[in-house]
């Protein structure tokens, strides 16, 4: 699905899938998604939704598609990615079980020790950070240029998109939670 085929009735879970950043929207505006008391499912459209918080619906999809607009600005296509690897520092933002049991070839594991290095760094340090699916990614992105790191990108659909579009070699795998 695409942004411009989102419409009140769309379910929130395929807002969610859609825009990446649709719940750190949510919140910041309108304080919906982020706690128990302001929750929704993924049922739920979007409508009922904002009839539920009172909210104009028109208004929430027309924040959420700016908000997205906003989120693509840095987002960084697997293409370009590898015709820019040379020149990028590739950071795996996973779990540690993650990135041992597969990773971006020459992509450094997040620790402490490296985000202190990074922000001690040089600002115009240009910073690639990857996820399993590019949805958290995103958050990450926002915290590193507020510490100055003005050339963070996160790779848009994380390691699985790299997967299916650049190295079908590394292998996918999927996430299951604990119910």
């Amino acid at each position: 699905m695409q942004p411009t085929d989102l419409t009140a009735d769309t379910p929130m879970g395929m807002i969610l899938e859609t825009l990446p950043g649709a719940r750190r929207a949510l919140f910041a505006r309108y304080h919906l998604g982020g706690c128990q008391s302001c929750a929704f499912s993924n049922e739920e459209t979007l409508s009922q939704l904002c009839v539920r918080s009172e909210l104009p619906v028109q208004e929430v999809l027309k924040h959420l598609l700016a908000s997205h607009a906003h989120d693509s600005q840095m987002l960084m296509e697997p293409a370009e990615a590898r015709e820019k690897l040379a020149t990028l520092r590739l950071i795996d933002i996973r779990t540690r079980e993650e990135h041992e049991a597969v990773a971006i070839s020459g992509s450094e594991f997040f620790t402490q020790d490296l985000q202190q290095q990074l922000f001690a760094g040089d600002p115009e340090t240009s910073i690639l950070l990857y996820d399993h699916s590019g949805r958290n990614a995103l958050d990450q992105v926002a915290w590193f240029r507020g510490h100055g790191l003005k050339q963070t990108f996160a790779l848009r659909g994380g390691i699985d998109a790299w997967s299916r579009e650049i190295d079908p070699a590394l292998p996918r795998y999927r996430i299951e939670m604990d119910a």
